[in-house]
């Protein structure tokens, strides 16, 4: 019997969808969720591929830590936070008890809805009041406890400030370390991070690591707003590829098993 939570089929198309997602993100900055979660939730369900996207992400993104913290507005990162620890945990729940079909045709209307919030390219241009930076953090946090999509909402927010860019991007980075630490906490406690996800996510991230660089080096061979565009196509292929109404067509219907997971946690085998 294999070691393997999944099996090798599987473990080369998420291989594949976490190149892809890393390279999205070197390429611009954000969007591997976006990528990631759309289409590893057509190989396993999304109460895998959500905590399979945080490890990985966790392992990877700590370098970038101490110039933030460094750099942030730490009052406005403050007032983020908060309404992400009444968030994250509600994203938490519904991920962790909602049918996994109903998660997967949510995710996909999400994605959407978050695609045509970059491609809007409107920002929020008013004073970054508290009351409101706290329900952007909420916000935030239900999407990143439900399917590690809370960025979108924080970068329009944020952008559209008066603080100058690196302040944003200091901002950004530590507010979604901080949210990743929180949504850590509510995936163990609620199971989601099993053994099985720990190993599938150390093996993935290679993969996605290795996006990341091949990003971030080929960002200089491009215009940003030609990369920028790219990464919009792969998230709206993403979310069109992983709509459920397509799992005839796209993969045969097979389950198998990962790890110990709550409620039975079962994948697809493609």
């Amino acid at each position: 019997m294999s070691s393997l939570p999944v099996d090798l089929p599987v473990l080369a198309f998420l291989a594949l969808v976490a190149a892809l997602s890393g390279l999205a993100r070197g390429f611009s900055g954000f969007g591997a969720a976006l990528v990631f979660v759309p289409l590893a939730s057509t190989a396993v369900p999304p109460a895998v591929a959500v905590p399979l996207l945080l490890v990985m992400d966790a392992l990877l993104a700590w370098g970038f830590i101490p110039k933030a913290v460094r750099l942030a507005n730490h009052r406005d990162v403050g007032l983020m936070t908060l309404g992400a620890i009444a968030g994250i945990p509600a994203g938490v729940y519904l991920l962790s008890t909602l049918d996994p079909l109903t998660i997967r045709w949510s995710i996909v209307a999400i994605v959407v809805l978050l695609l045509a919030l970059l491609m809007s390219r409107w920002r929020y241009d008013g004073e970054p009041a508290s009351p409101l930076t706290v329900l952007v953090g909420a916000v935030s946090g239900v999407l990143a406890g439900a399917a590690q999509i809370g960025g979108p909402p924080v970068v329009a927010y944020w952008l559209g400030g008066r603080s100058s860019a690196s302040v944003v991007r200091a901002n950004i980075i530590l507010f979604f370390a901080i949210s990743t630490v929180l949504s850590a906490i509510s995936y163990i406690w609620g199971g989601l991070i099993t053994v099985h996800v720990l190993m599938l996510a150390v093996l993935l991230a290679l993969f996605y690591g290795a996006g990341l660089w091949l990003g971030s080096r080929m960002f200089g061979l491009a215009n940003e707003r030609t990369f920028r565009r790219i990464c919009l196509a792969m998230i709206a292929v993403s979310a069109l590829i992983s709509m459920p109404i397509l799992d005839g067509l796209l993969r045969p219907q097979a389950d198998a098993e990962i790890g110990a997971a709550p409620a039975d946690v079962s994948i697809m085998k493609r």
